[in-house]
């Protein structure tokens, strides 16, 4: 149960971060929740991309739990 846990997380970190990389969907998504303040630190290469990183080895790290599982 805790390894589709860590897959769901997994999943939706890497679309999220992988849109914001692509997109300008950031700066929108935080001037809708009130912190477009925080713009300027986050949407750099420098965080995003370790962000992304972080998500995609959950990923895989839960998809070799659940092959291992079976």
């Amino acid at each position: 149960m805790m390894t589709h846990k860590l897959l769901s997380v997994g999943l939706a970190g890497t679309f999220t971060a992988g849109i914001c990389c692509v997109t300008p969907f950031l700066p929108w998504l935080l001037s809708a929740m009130g912190l477009s303040g925080l713009t300027g630190y986050i949407y750099r290469d420098s965080v995003l991309l370790p962000l992304l990183a972080f998500f995609l080895v959950l990923t895989g790290y839960a998809i070799w739990r659940l092959k291992r599982a079976k």
